[in-house]
């Protein structure tokens, strides 16, 4: 017995010894190339992953970006991350670069973690499923189509803050603000709007949303573990969702051009298909992904910003009281009230300059070419950082300072203000973003002012901005100031 272990510990031995000897050759043969950018690729397999994600959770993702700028005196260096070998473009030259090259040069790219979790997009790829979502989203929401959201999001809002609000003397911010992009994007994309039916779909999303860009280890208890399961619980609900519209359609119980929902199941491709369920429920789960999750992180920083900015908060509720006397009892926000938010809205930019929602996108290099001296392989992977701009003081002088002018006149140079992208892949729901950011401050300046509860809150970036603790805050109704 005791031979026969000893002979397995060797074998064992053995065997992690050739794998690991195995995985250091086949990772410096893989990054063998002339005239790369400097930088180091880390750890086989793991390469700089969990700096550049530990970065983040501690609240400083710009960290791992202005490190090696200041490292290797370059704007341009490679790294490995996700177990790909990347090449981080920073600054407005690397992004005008990236922007101006979309399907040229490179194209979009997501993680391996993505395409597990949306099975749908292994029959195609992701990136031919993000193209087919890039051609139907535009007549939904381009600023024309959205008008007609503007009421129904504000009647959504006053609901919102009468049933999570009022009445109460301190709240948790950041989960209260994801029910109410949550319960908008339903409405928008689905035309689901009962309460719970909503909170039903919305609780696995916690998960989801922090597993999408993570190692993808599929374990038990591991982020990524965990987004799948929770994946799945939410696709399940879809499907039941798109089943009843199917019958609603055929029955004349809906109305074709009602949502995004009823225009996927009604489209055909080339060949005169239809969508199958299956691609339907994927769509739409990347559909509530996007038009929730950035746009709760913006608003959270927002409350935040204008709770330790009293000067930025009165200019903010000059605008938004001048709007909201002017409207009769009952009456809704319009396109025009929004246009008037000109204000509110430079300090939203400001805040999303500081804390992006999004920190940055992978693409994918189509062919070896010449960046900044450097040379990029086919396949490599490039990703380009916000706050490689944002944070910049030769983009935007005293970068820490909070100054909402900066959006004034005609804003910031060209590819330094980046919390949408930028180019042919510019988030295509931007004009949504901003009408469901400005209602949030219209309702909450009208109802209250607040203090923060926790002066030195942490913020983690995983993947996107949040206060640690949700951000609590003390309330003060408006009647009572």
């Amino acid at each position: 017995m005791e031979l026969f272990f000893l002979c397995g510990l060797i074998l064992f031995t053995l065997f992690i010894s050739a794998s690991i000897g195995f995985l250091f050759f086949y990772n410096k043969s893989k990054y063998s190339y002339a005239n790369l950018p400097p930088g180091k690729m880390g750890l086989p397999y793991i390469g700089e992953s969990l700096e550049f994600l530990n970065t983040g959770r501690k609240g400083s993702p710009e960290k791992f970006i202005f490190d090696r700028i200041t490292k290797y005196s370059s704007h341009i260096f490679k790294t490995s991350i996700l177990a790909e070998p990347i090449v981080v473009v920073c600054g407005a030259a690397g992004n005008k670069f990236l922007f101006s090259n979309e399907n040229k040069l490179v194209q979009a790219w997501w993680p391996g973690s993505v395409n597990k979790i949306f099975p749908s997009s292994t029959q195609t790829s992701s990136k031919e499923e993000a193209k087919k979502m890039r051609k139907m989203l535009p007549n939904f929401l381009k600023p024309e189509a959205l008008m007609r959201y503007i009421g129904m999001m504000d009647s959504i809002a006053q609901r919102h803050f009468e049933a999570g609000w009022e009445d109460k003397e301190e709240v948790s911010v950041f989960p209260l603000v994801k029910r109410y992009t949550f319960w908008v994007a339903c409405k928008v994309f689905m035309s689901v709007e009962d309460p719970e039916h909503v909170a039903k779909l919305a609780d696995p999303f916690n998960a989801l949303a922090s597993g999408i860009i993570s190692i993808p280890v599929d374990l038990p208890g591991t982020p990524f573990n965990r987004a799948i399961k929770a994946s799945n619980v939410i696709r399940k609900e879809l499907r039941t969702i798109i089943k009843q519209r199917k019958t609603d359609l055929a029955e004349n119980k809906a109305s074709p051009i009602q949502d995004i929902l009823s225009h996927m199941l009604l489209a055909t491709d080339e060949n005169g298909q239809h969508m199958n369920e299956l691609d339907i429920a994927d769509k739409i789960l990347g559909l509530l992904i996007g038009g929730h999750d950035t746009a709760s992180a913006a608003i959270t920083f927002i409350v935040k910003y204008l709770a330790e900015l009293p000067h930025i908060y009165n200019q903010v509720l000059k605008e938004q009281m001048e709007i909201a006397n002017s409207k009769r009892p009952g009456e809704l926000l319009n396109w025009e009230d929004i246009q008037k938010m000109k204000y509110s809205w430079n300090v939203a930019c400001e805040v999303m300059r500081l804390a992006p929602p999004l920190q940055g996108s992978f693409r994918e290099a189509l062919n070896d070419f010449m960046f900044s001296g450097f040379s990029i392989p086919k396949g490599w992977k490039l990703y380009w950082s916000a706050n490689s701009t944002h944070r910049n003081p030769e983009c935007f002088p005293e970068p820490e300072k909070f100054d909402p002018t900066r959006f004034e006149g005609n804003g910031p140079a060209p590819y330094t203000f980046v919390p949408f992208g930028g180019g042919p892949r510019m988030c295509p729901g931007k004009e949504y973003a901003r009408l469901e950011i400005l209602v949030f401050m219209h309702n909450v300046m009208k109802r209250f002012k607040w203090h923060k509860i926790l002066p030195d809150e942490k913020i983690i970036v995983d993947p996107m901005p949040i206060p640690a603790k949700g951000l609590p805050i003390r309330l003060i109704p408006r009647k009572a100031t």
